[in-house]
């Protein structure tokens, strides 16, 4: 498609020239037109699926449901309404936004700063593990298992362990504004899962003994400008193979989330933090807490900045229901995992929990 070429090559064009006047000479926008190349060219020749794209725009904007964590100092009611609205929200929508949450605003803005310098590297510079020394592997973009552009992500990410963080052996700015985010966030993370486990009835240190700062992880994400949108996703369609999730996201939107059958699209609060629960609490909590599909859309003209913590287990440990009869058979972290693997290898996307289904095995 004549349309779809010209589009690219301005922003090519655009994006060189605002890189020049950043002072750099190469780019610092993962290759996707290049490497992907075959799945544009089935754009240009009208091979692509018949997808509405327009659909993925036209979608009601909602607030999340909004709580006060200052609330679990205050009076026992006070206490026990705010953990009950936790609970409340996880089970009905899968996702909440929280704010008083104990991370400053400078701390925020600090992380912010922080992701875009690593971001605005060159692309090369990014991809040589030396220049970071995060582990092998850090550094994701695009999704290497694309067969059309719907399993494509037009994103890049920083996937960091926590302890490359905390036995970091070199100090920087970007080093310690990461060790503070991720501490505070580990923290909140670990509150909110005890108590969501003791509105279960469940009063243990499961989560505190199972997820460990070398199994938790930090991801910090970016979605560049596509000039494509909305004919590719920033992040395709999914749930969180974790226990929670909480994010911080900027001012420019994008994230959506089924609600009710119905794709809904998550106002902006740069000054909240999103909460989400994930696969493993899901299956944990028998079903009562909600781990919901959403995704990231791109956008056309502006670039998209978040950074998520991702509250996990270490590999070995058992996840069962918490309720007889269970929903979900037995499994581990590791089992879960490499069936998530092999999903996305044999089908370009992930099942997830349905695989683990009592009634499946």
């Amino acid at each position: 498609m004549l349309l779809v070429r010209k589009v690219m090559a301005k922003s090519r064009k655009l994006s060189q020239q605002a890189n020049q006047k950043l002072g750099m000479g190469e780019s610092p926008d993962p290759p996707f037109e290049e490497t992907y190349k075959k799945l544009f060219d089935d754009i240009r020749i009208g091979k692509a699926s018949n997808i509405n794209y327009h659909n993925l725009f036209v979608v009601e904007e909602c607030e999340l449901p909004l709580i006060d964590l200052e609330l679990l100092n205050g009076k026992e009611f006070e206490r026990e309404e705010c953990k009950r609205k936790i609970a409340k929200a996880s089970e009905e929508w899968g996702f909440f936004q929280v704010v008083n949450h104990g991370i400053s605003n400078d701390i925020l803005t600090k992380m912010r700063m922080e992701q875009i310098k690593l971001f605005k590297k060159p692309f090369h510079e990014k991809m040589n593990e030396k220049n970071h020394k995060f582990s092998k592997g850090s550094y994701r973009w695009g999704t290497p298992s694309a067969t059309c552009l719907q399993q494509l992500s037009w994103s890049e990410a920083f996937h960091v362990p926590l302890t490359d963080i905390s036995n970091s052996s070199y100090l920087s700015s970007l080093s310690s504004t990461m060790e503070q985010f991720a501490t505070i966030l580990s923290e909140l993370a670990h509150k909110l899962a005890r108590i969501l486990s003791e509105k279960m009835g469940y009063k243990s240190k499961y989560f505190r003994e199972t997820c460990l700062p070398n199994t938790c992880y930090l991801r910090m994400n970016r979605y560049p400008a596509c000039p494509i949108s909305p004919q590719v996703f920033g992040l395709m369609p999914h749930t969180d193979s974790d226990f929670l999730t909480i994010l911080h996201q900027d001012e420019i939107g994008g994230l959506q989330l089924v609600r009710d059958g119905k794709w809904i699209s998550v106002k902006p609060n740069p000054q909240a933090l999103i909460i989400n629960i994930g696969d493993l609490f899901q299956a944990w909590s028998n079903g009562v807490y909600k781990s919901v599909e959403h995704r990231v859309v791109t956008n056309k003209a502006k670039e998209r900045f978040s950074t998520a913590f991702f509250l996990c287990p270490s590999y070995d440990t058992e996840i069962r229901s918490c309720f007889e009869p269970p929903v979900y058979r037995r499994f581990t972290f590791r089992e879960f995992r490499q069936q998530v693997q092999e999903d996305v290898k044999n089908f370009g996307y992930k099942v997830g929990l349905p695989r683990f289904l009592v009634s499946s095995h």
